[in-house]
């Protein structure tokens, strides 16, 4: 065997074994990593808009609240893509370049020339991502909500589903009502482990969050205010996993006290990860 063929096959070899651990197939000592707990955080954004600054877009700020925190999971509300307001650009894309994650943006509306909705951004990669129209009562005038969903593969080859949802804001809560009931019937039909967050407009002991309850485990029961920013009063930003909680454990969760960058709380929870 000459010596540059002999050179041409061990570098093909190398090549290809590199391929293997970056994408984490079997036989790799990163990819039968076990994952044992996930960082989860949930922000509703303001579409960039600090509340102290009308019209302005710091997508700076956001990101730096989020990088802080590190997530291995994110669910984003009130994300807009090349509107009038925000600008010619996808803040669930550019966050997710500036973090270094994978991303799904899910349109709710068409907005101000584009599309405005919730964005799912995840260490690890995603895959089966789909937008879940969620209902409104006819006559109600409330603006169309959905759940937005993405199917995570970790390091070990554990699927799980992940999900990013803002409840309707309406002060009477009939398409709350109607919305958690579809999220409800969505969870019911899933067969990984689910992981689900968002600003569900509704507080702990509202028949919302009961339904809720039902069918998830929050990651708090004595949850923290997420709003308003400064002096928080009332907590509708909420992080859950699939009911019976076979996979997942509740482990800590806090509110992170950032005023300036929305008009929301950000929380970040870990989920322990059954054996």
């Amino acid at each position: 065997m000459s010596r540059l063929l002999l050179t041409l096959i061990i570098s093909v070899t190398f090549l290809a074994g590199g391929c293997n651990r970056q994408m984490g197939t079997s036989g790799s000592a990163n990819a039968t990593e076990r994952v044992d707990k996930l960082k989860v955080m949930s922000y509703n954004i303001h579409h960039a808009n600090p509340p102290s600054r009308e019209g302005y877009i710091d997508l700076d700020a956001i990101a730096a609240v989020i990088k802080a925190q590190d997530p291995d999971l994110l669910a984003l509300q009130e994300v807009d893509v090349n509107t009038e307001r925000s600008g010619a650009f996808n803040q669930a894309e550019e966050l997710a370049r500036r973090l270094s994650m994978n991303y799904y943006f899910g349109k709710a509306i068409d907005y101000q020339g584009g599309e405005y909705g919730v964005a799912i951004l995840s260490k690890y990669p995603i895959s089966e991502t789909v937008v879940n129209r969620l209902p409104t009562q006819e006559g109600t005038r409330g603006e169309p909500r959905i759940l937005a969903t993405a199917k995570v593969t970790l390091p070990d080859g554990t699927h799980i589903r992940f999900g990013s949802t803002h409840l309707d804001a309406q002060r009477e809560p009939v398409n709350r009502q109607l919305q958690i009931n579809k999220i409800a019937e969505i969870a019911q039909a899933e067969k990984l482990p689910f992981i689900i967050a968002g600003d569900f407009n509704a507080t702990p002991d509202s028949e919302i969050i009961q339904v809720l309850d039902q069918h998830f485990t929050r990651s708090c029961m004595q949850c923290e205010p997420t709003i308003p920013v400064n002096n928080p009063s009332r907590t509708i930003d909420f992080i859950a996993f699939s009911h019976p909680a076979d996979k997942f454990k509740a482990g800590s969760q806090q509110v992170i006290n950032e005023t300036y960058a929305s008009d929301h709380l950000p929380i970040v929870a870990e989920i322990n990860i059954e054996e």
